[in-house]
């Protein structure tokens, strides 16, 4: 197979534009104990980010090189502005599981993060597989269990907490957000 080092080149480019990582995200949502100390599952999943989004995003980074004189702008154009972003969400339960989605288990007080799924877009899947140079283990067993075993993959894991708690927790969390809530309640 023949590689284009420019095209390799500038997806290598456009890949270290993200300025991500899938660690230091986990962890700082980990940091922030959102339900205290109660595992609870990261869901990550891209969405796309719309015109309106986009200016709006390359007009605040252009603002920020005005107002803070040690700001490096991000984005020199319109274009440089990613077509994606990754919507990172603690939650209790389980989502159901989708194309394009990460779902870990974060365990506050430990480094435990288990990884529940990893699934890349479809259009992606092929290159995860054995023998390829982006071959991924974990990937392939997570598309292999939203193709065949959905139900499985979406199942109450045996620590997740039951459902009165998580309704005590969340209905605690809503107290905490809004105090007049406690006065119609």
């Amino acid at each position: 197979m023949k590689v284009n080092r420019l095209e390799t080149h500038d997806r290598l480019e456009h890949f270290k534009k993200q300025e991500f990582d899938l660690g230091q995200t986990c962890q700082s949502i980990i940091d922030q104990r959102p339900f205290g100390e109660h595992p609870f599952y990261i869901f990550a999943h891209a969405r796309t980010i719309g015109l309106d989004e986009k200016k709006a995003i390359f007009n605040e980074d252009f603002a920020l090189s005005f107002t803070d004189l040690g700001y490096k702008r991000r984005y020199q154009n319109l274009a440089d502005v990613p077509e994606k972003r990754v919507i990172w969400q603690p939650r209790l339960t389980k989502p159901k599981a989708q194309t394009n989605s990460w779902l870990f288990k974060a365990y506050p007080g430990t480094d435990a993060v288990k990884i529940i799924w990893m699934i890349p877009p479809r259009e992606m899947w092929d290159q995860y597989e054995k023998g390829k140079m982006t071959e991924h283990e974990t990937v392939m067993y997570s598309i292999h269990m939203f193709q065949n075993n959905r139900e499985k993959l979406e199942s109450k894991e045996d620590d997740d907490l039951d459902d009165a708690t998580i309704d005590a927790i969340y209905r605690q969390i809503s107290l905490s957000a809004n105090p007049e809530f406690k006065k119609i309640t």
